[in-house]
């Protein structure tokens, strides 16, 4: 056990871990400044987030979530860890794409090139 902890596997999916965290602490600290604005009147109504990741996806949150995940998954090896990865991307790749849709369809001049949860892809 103490050899894993230096293993390959273990060392890359701690670090994925640990990036996907900081991009979801980092994201949902942009939403809540968001919700801030509006709840204190600043804004009136939805706002397009901007900053971090969301400059390349619509829900960076869920990204750095995934991202940890598979990080989790990586590092633990195992049939349960993987499984709940898949359950995780099951549930948040859908959401992130009805985001992704709404937002294209409530803004006029929301960033074309940006995609829902994956970076250049989905």
């Amino acid at each position: 056990p103490d050899d894993y902890l230096r293993s390959l596997p273990f060392v890359v999916g701690a670090t994925l871990f640990l990036v996907g965290f900081g991009i979801n602490v980092h994201s949902d600290k942009i939403l809540g400044r968001l919700c801030d604005q509006r709840r204190r009147g600043k804004t009136s109504d939805y706002s397009i987030p901007r900053g971090g990741l969301f400059e390349y996806v619509s829900c960076a949150n869920y990204a750095g979530e995934i991202l940890e995940w598979t990080g989790y998954a990586v590092a633990a090896n195992n049939h349960s860890a993987l499984s709940f990865l898949a359950f995780t991307c099951c549930n948040l790749i859908p959401r992130a794409s009805m985001t992704h849709a709404f937002y294209r369809k409530k803004f006029e001049d929301y960033p074309q090139r940006r995609k829902a949860v994956i970076p250049f892809l989905l």
